[in-house]
């Protein structure tokens, strides 16, 4: 007889002070968002092709079988059931398998959209969309990343033939990482130094066939196979990142992406007239997209420590009573729940980058570059923040889930191996976070010309006032006054860029000021960043949001983030002199003597909110029941190394020891 279910936590969704249906629409975005991801990870869930419980326990070459089979799957299913391009996209990502697909979706698939020709565009888009080739985006080598413009493979245009040759000159001219490459891709856009005339002119794109369509075997002059495993188990060995060698590989004059600039038959080079700011468009889609999946991995980690906090009961028994619930104690509230309101915030910031995006992309098409560098700055810089922060989320909730969050079954392991490449792909962190202090410091330059900046930059046009403004805070409930937090957050920020802008100007050169001074303006762009996430939360909460409590808690949580990172970041708040150290005591008593006992009753609730099947989420600690024990039982006994009582090598190694030493106690 089955046993009944019960809901360990039912009586945590209880005491929530908000209605969880509606919250779950403010976090998808949509009553059709719900609906279509209700439909698409359940699907997935009851699927058994796509079981994903065994996955750490897998060889690589298993691991990579079953992402194969499971893309082929999915594939199978998007055609059978008709999905449209939002539902296909939802089962993919509820697939939440590493793969070749998704290079091919995510970065061969736009580079020809974004670089290609009209007629281009025709010739192999079809096939791509169809799954005739298969493509990954061969940038990335062995001797340069974020040094784009570095890297050594060359495509030399031959007039007589009318044909690039692509060359890989020198061992660190090998394309290393690119996904999909290793094994499964036929095609790939290959980033190359074009010379034609004798002369080099710099990074272009190719499309260069890598494998036989018929046997899957390389081309000729093609080396290429797989780097090799990586961090974790399960994780992103899923995927085949590869490594890709070209011995004089020739291909047609056409296959160069010719949008921006072309090479004649003749081997002129010539620019289009498309400006090449377009580029930026699919620079900012990427990007954006990276935002939304840093705040689809915080959730899940949130979600799982969370629940398990609930569940889990350590220490302060009184009489035989009950032990404490560990969420009950501050200690854990004060490290998960700006975590929490961490995953809201990020959450709020990519719905908004998703809108910039379509509003850089109208622009660009009208010709308009006025917001294109700020756009940059704020895609790249809320790349290297959400993400960083991310990845040290993921490790602190495997911290807060105590010795159970270091099994594979907790989820959290897999988790963090899988997330933490996103800290150097798109973009190293650093390297990124610079691009924004550049961009900062030009903009505090033209504040004295009059030259008024935009977008999320305006607020330096208040260079007179943030400069000398004093906090009017006088008590723990004026840090609930969002012009209170956001005022104290423009000042910080402006004067730390001033502060490097100044301190640039006294330097012998510009270039070595910004050298020596690399590390403030990191901490300048941080705080420019944090700036607009505080903002876009403020922004998101002043709307008119439906359903019973979900502003209030919404409210909550975005107080909850900005008074975090000004306790976390207390010393520059202080050091530019915006706050004094009194109100910054009294916004660490709101933010852990009440609002962590606000956010605590409706703390499953808000998780809840997320929506996330237990096959997505999957994990043992964070089930939905939360009926943690049982299940961590019964998943020991799945391990292999579990399927004999007597261990493998007993007889060789064990056993011999063991007697060895019998016998030698025998002989005393």
């Amino acid at each position: 007889m089955a046993m009944a279910e019960v809901d360990h936590l039912a009586g945590e969704r209880a005491t929530a002070g908000f209605d969880v249906e509606e919250m779950k629409v403010a976090w998808a975005g949509s009553r059709h968002a719900v609906h279509v991801a209700d439909r698409m990870a359940r699907l997935v869930a009851s699927d058994p092709v796509f079981r994903k419980d065994n996955r750490t326990m897998l060889s690589r070459k298993e691991l990579f079988k079953d992402t194969l089979r499971k893309a082929a799957h999915a594939w199978k299913r998007i055609v059978e059931l008709r999905l449209t391009e939002e539902e296909a996209n939802l089962l993919r990502q509820y697939v939440d398998q590493p793969g070749y697909v998704d290079l091919h979706w995510g970065m061969f698939v736009p580079a020809i959209k974004g670089q290609g020709t009209e007629e281009q565009q025709q010739k192999w888009l079809p096939l791509a969309y169809k799954f005739q080739i298969i493509g990954c985006y061969a940038q990335t080598e062995l001797g340069h990343g974020s040094n784009v413009q570095g890297l050594e493979t060359t495509a030399t245009f031959d007039p007589k033939t009318d044909e690039f040759v692509i060359h890989s000159p020198t061992l660190t001219s090998s394309k290393w990482w690119p996904g999909g490459l290793g094994k499964a891709s036929t095609h790939a856009v290959v980033y190359a130094r074009l010379i034609t005339e004798g002369k080099d002119y710099g990074i272009h794109g190719f499309i260069v066939q890598l494998r036989s369509l018929e046997d899957h075997s390389p081309l000729p002059g093609v080396t290429l196979g797989d780097i090799g495993g990586k961090f974790g188990s399960g994780a992103y060995n899923s995927m085949d990142n590869g490594v890709l060698q070209f011995d004089h590989v020739r291909i047609p004059r056409d296959q160069m992406l010719m949008r921006l600039s072309q090479v004649t038959r003749e081997g002129k080079y010539v620019h289009s007239n498309v400006p090449k700011q377009l580029l930026y468009g699919t620079m900012v889609y990427v990007r954006q997209s990276i935002v939304a999946d840093a705040s689809k991995a915080l959730s899940r980690a949130v979600c799982i420590a969370v629940r398990y906090s609930a569940v889990r009961k350590q220490f302060g028994s009184q009489d035989g009573g009950p032990e404490t619930q560990v969420l009950n104690y501050k200690t854990q509230q004060s490290r998960l729940f700006p975590l929490l309101a961490s995953a809201y915030a990020f959450r709020f910031v990519g719905d908004w980058l998703n809108w910039l995006y379509t509003d850089v992309t109208q622009k660009l098409e009208a010709k308009d570059f006025s917001t294109l560098q700020e756009a940059h700055a704020c895609t790249a810089g809320l790349k290297a923040v959400t993400t960083s922060v991310t990845a040290d989320a993921i490790e602190e909730c495997r911290k807060l889930c105590g010795g159970h969050g270091y099994l594979n079954s907790s989820g959290l392991p897999e988790l963090f191996a899988v997330y933490v490449p996103a800290c150097t792909y798109e973009g190293d962190n650093v390297v990124l976070l610079l691009q924004v202090a550049r961009i900062l410091m030009k903009t505090v330059s033209q504040l004295a010309s009059g030259k008024q900046p935009v977008g999320t930059m305006a607020y330096m046009g208040k260079v007179q006032y943030l400069m000398q403004c004093k906090s009017a805070v006088n008590s723990a409930e004026d840090w609930l006054n969002p012009v209170a937090i956001q005022e104290a957050f423009e000042a910080r920020a402006l004067r730390m860029a001033v502060n490097c802008a100044q301190n640039i100007s006294q330097a012998a050169s510009q270039e070595e000021g910004f050298y020596e001074l690399s590390p403030d303006l990191l901490e300048a762009a941080v705080a420019h960043i944090q700036l607009i996430i505080v903002t876009k939360f403020i922004e998101k909460v002043q709307q008119d949001i439906p359903g019973h409590g979900v502003k209030e808690q919404l409210q909550t949580l975005c107080n909850v983030y900005a008074l975090y990172i000004l306790h976390k970041h207390l010393g520059d708040f202080l050091a530019t002199g915006c706050i004094t150290p009194r109100q910054g005591a009294l916004a660490n008593e709101q933010l852990v003597g009440k609002l962590y006992a606000q956010v605590r009753p409706n703390a499953v609730a808000l998780v809840d909110a997320f929506n996330y099947t237990d096959h997505y989420l999957g994990s043992v600690l964070g089930r939905y029941d939360g009926d943690v024990y049982p299940a961590l039982y019964e998943e020991a006994w799945k391990d292999p190394l579990n399927q004999t009582v007597v261990p493998e090598g007993y007889h060789d190694y064990l056993r011999p020891l063991i007697k060895q030493q019998l016998l030698k106690l025998s002989r005393l």
